[in-house]
Protein backbone atom coordinates (compact mmCIF):
# COMPACT_ATOMS: atom_id res chain seq x y z
CA UNK A 1 0.00 0.00 0.00
CA UNK A 2 2.72 2.58 0.76
CA UNK A 3 4.00 2.11 -2.80
CA UNK A 4 0.57 3.00 -4.21
CA UNK A 5 0.47 6.13 -2.06
CA UNK A 6 3.94 7.17 -3.16
CA UNK A 7 3.05 6.80 -6.83
CA UNK A 8 -0.08 8.92 -6.31
CA UNK A 9 1.93 11.61 -4.55
CA UNK A 10 4.60 11.57 -7.24
CA UNK A 11 1.91 11.76 -9.94
CA UNK A 12 0.37 14.78 -8.17
CA UNK A 13 3.71 16.56 -7.87
CA UNK A 14 4.48 15.79 -11.53
CA UNK A 15 1.04 17.09 -12.51
CA UNK A 16 1.58 20.20 -10.39
CA UNK A 17 4.96 20.83 -12.04
CA UNK A 18 3.32 20.76 -15.49
CA UNK A 19 0.58 23.23 -14.47
CA UNK A 20 1.17 26.76 -15.67
CA UNK A 21 0.45 29.31 -13.00
CA UNK A 22 0.20 33.09 -12.97
CA UNK A 23 1.73 32.90 -9.48
CA UNK A 24 5.16 31.81 -10.73
CA UNK A 25 6.67 34.16 -13.28
CA UNK A 26 10.09 35.20 -14.54
CA UNK A 27 9.71 38.39 -12.51
CA UNK A 28 9.08 36.58 -9.21
CA UNK A 29 6.77 34.25 -7.30
CA UNK A 30 3.54 35.00 -5.45
CA UNK A 31 2.64 32.88 -2.43
CA UNK A 32 -0.94 32.53 -1.19
CA UNK A 33 -1.50 31.50 2.45
CA UNK A 34 -3.87 28.62 3.22
CA UNK A 35 -6.08 30.87 5.34
CA UNK A 36 -6.70 33.09 2.27
CA UNK A 37 -7.93 30.07 0.30
CA UNK A 38 -10.03 28.96 3.30
CA UNK A 39 -11.71 32.36 3.65
CA UNK A 40 -12.49 32.64 -0.05
CA UNK A 41 -13.87 29.09 -0.01
CA UNK A 42 -15.99 29.71 3.08
CA UNK A 43 -17.50 32.90 1.68
CA UNK A 44 -18.21 31.27 -1.69
CA UNK A 45 -19.84 28.22 -0.07
CA UNK A 46 -22.05 30.33 2.20
CA UNK A 47 -23.35 32.27 -0.83
CA UNK A 48 -25.05 29.14 -2.19
CA UNK A 49 -28.79 28.87 -1.46
CA UNK A 50 -29.52 25.83 0.68
CA UNK A 51 -26.39 26.12 2.85
CA UNK A 52 -27.59 26.79 6.39
CA UNK A 53 -24.20 26.84 8.10
CA UNK A 54 -20.74 25.38 7.98
CA UNK A 55 -18.60 23.33 10.32
CA UNK A 56 -19.12 20.61 12.87
CA UNK A 57 -21.53 21.04 15.79
CA UNK A 58 -18.64 22.08 18.05
CA UNK A 59 -17.41 24.69 15.54
CA UNK A 60 -20.94 26.11 15.11
CA UNK A 61 -21.40 26.34 18.90
CA UNK A 62 -18.07 28.12 19.27
CA UNK A 63 -18.96 30.53 16.43
CA UNK A 64 -22.30 31.28 18.10
CA UNK A 65 -20.51 32.25 21.31
CA UNK A 66 -17.90 34.40 19.60
CA UNK A 67 -20.60 36.18 17.57
CA UNK A 68 -22.02 37.50 20.86
CA UNK A 69 -18.76 39.21 21.80
CA UNK A 70 -18.84 42.88 20.77
CA UNK A 71 -16.20 43.67 18.17
CA UNK A 72 -15.53 40.03 17.29
CA UNK A 73 -15.16 39.06 13.65
CA UNK A 74 -17.25 36.41 11.95
CA UNK A 75 -15.20 33.30 11.21
CA UNK A 76 -15.86 32.73 7.50
CA UNK A 77 -13.35 29.90 7.25
CA UNK A 78 -15.09 27.66 9.80
CA UNK A 79 -15.86 24.28 8.26
CA UNK A 80 -13.12 24.67 5.65
CA UNK A 81 -9.91 22.65 5.42
CA UNK A 82 -7.32 23.40 2.74
CA UNK A 83 -4.29 21.58 1.37
CA UNK A 84 -2.25 23.89 -0.83
CA UNK A 85 0.81 23.58 -3.00
CA UNK A 86 2.57 26.25 -5.04
CA UNK A 87 0.11 26.04 -7.94
CA UNK A 88 -2.78 23.82 -6.85
CA UNK A 89 -5.12 23.39 -3.93
CA UNK A 90 -7.65 20.88 -2.58
CA UNK A 91 -10.51 22.01 -0.37
CA UNK A 92 -12.67 20.10 2.13
CA UNK A 93 -15.93 21.65 3.33
CA UNK A 94 -18.25 20.61 6.17
CA UNK A 95 -21.79 21.94 5.78
CA UNK A 96 -25.34 21.84 7.13
CA UNK A 97 -28.06 22.07 4.48
CA UNK A 98 -31.57 23.48 4.72
CA UNK A 99 -34.35 20.91 4.86
CA UNK A 100 -36.09 20.56 1.51
CA UNK A 101 -33.09 21.35 -0.66
CA UNK A 102 -31.44 18.83 -2.93
CA UNK A 103 -28.08 17.94 -1.38
CA UNK A 104 -26.73 16.97 -4.80
CA UNK A 105 -27.71 20.33 -6.33
CA UNK A 106 -26.34 22.27 -3.35
CA UNK A 107 -23.05 20.35 -3.52
CA UNK A 108 -22.70 20.99 -7.27
CA UNK A 109 -23.42 24.70 -6.79
CA UNK A 110 -20.89 24.90 -3.94
CA UNK A 111 -18.20 23.25 -6.09
CA UNK A 112 -18.83 25.65 -8.98
CA UNK A 113 -18.85 28.71 -6.72
CA UNK A 114 -15.79 27.71 -4.69
CA UNK A 115 -13.73 26.77 -7.74
CA UNK A 116 -14.63 30.05 -9.46
CA UNK A 117 -13.88 32.17 -6.38
CA UNK A 118 -10.58 30.49 -5.53
CA UNK A 119 -9.23 30.26 -9.07
CA UNK A 120 -10.19 33.85 -9.94
CA UNK A 121 -9.14 35.23 -6.57
CA UNK A 122 -5.81 33.44 -6.15
CA UNK A 123 -4.69 32.00 -9.47
CA UNK A 124 -4.40 28.56 -7.85
CA UNK A 125 -5.86 25.58 -9.71
CA UNK A 126 -8.50 23.81 -7.60
CA UNK A 127 -8.01 20.07 -8.08
CA UNK A 128 -10.89 18.95 -5.84
CA UNK A 129 -13.63 20.22 -3.56
CA UNK A 130 -14.84 17.56 -1.12
CA UNK A 131 -18.09 18.25 0.70
CA UNK A 132 -19.26 16.55 3.89
CA UNK A 133 -22.90 17.14 4.84
CA UNK A 134 -23.16 16.67 8.60
CA UNK A 135 -26.73 17.76 9.29
CA UNK A 136 -30.02 18.99 7.89
CA UNK A 137 -31.45 22.17 9.40
CA UNK A 138 -35.16 21.86 10.15
CA UNK A 139 -37.34 25.01 10.16
CA UNK A 140 -38.35 24.53 13.82
CA UNK A 141 -34.74 24.32 15.03
CA UNK A 142 -34.36 28.12 15.12
CA UNK A 143 -37.33 28.58 17.44
CA UNK A 144 -35.91 26.13 20.00
CA UNK A 145 -32.44 27.71 19.95
CA UNK A 146 -33.76 31.28 20.22
CA UNK A 147 -36.08 30.52 23.12
CA UNK A 148 -33.31 28.77 25.07
CA UNK A 149 -30.83 31.49 24.07
CA UNK A 150 -33.14 34.23 25.35
CA UNK A 151 -33.08 32.83 28.88
CA UNK A 152 -29.28 32.90 29.16
CA UNK A 153 -28.00 35.81 31.18
CA UNK A 154 -24.39 36.95 31.26
CA UNK A 155 -23.24 38.80 34.37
Amino acid sequence: MPEAKQSTVSQQSTAEDSVRSPLITDMGDTTIAENVVAKLSGIAAREVPGVYSMGTAARRAFDTLTDRIPGSQTNVSGGVSVEKGEKQTAIDLTIVVEYGTSIVEVAEAIRRNVIRAVEQGTGLQVVEVNIEVTDVHLPGDDDDQQSSGDTVELN
